[in-house]
């Protein structure tokens, strides 16, 4: 099983948009510091500000969300699924795009976190 941290702005939004929209499962939750969620064989940790991931580093820089590392969530209807999604009021980062081995969308979490809706061709 892969794992998988995203720093959060707020763990039960994450939690939310996860499970209800992408389809994890909660496993765990610690409150509003972090909560463990599966799919498949991932496992996504999502770290909130009360976390200790989230703590400031030695230099002072400070862990936030975004950027453009993912996780890939592979789904069978992408079409289907960004409909779905859209009207959810989830973000997109593009369109859906087509490469040698399938098709792909990139959406972002609450945060801002960057995931990747991938159908295989």
């Amino acid at each position: 099983m892969a794992t998988f941290r995203y720093i959060v702005d707020d763990v039960d939004q994450a939690v939310s948009f996860y499970r209800d929209q992408l389809g994890f499962v909660l496993d765990q939750q610690y409150g509003p510091a972090m909560a463990i969620l599966n799919k498949d064989d991932l496992q996504l940790w999502v770290a909130g500000p009360l976390a200790s991931a989230s703590r400031p580093m030695p230099d002072g820089s400070k862990p936030a969300p975004g950027g453009w590392s993912r996780i890939v969530v592979v789904v069978t209807d992408i079409a289907g699924t960004v409909e779905d999604l859209r009207q959810a009021g989830v973000r997109f980062k593009n369109d859906i795009v087509e490469g040698p081995g399938g098709r792909q969308i990139l959406c972002e979490d609450p945060s801002g976190n960057v995931v990747e809706l991938f159908q295989p061709g």
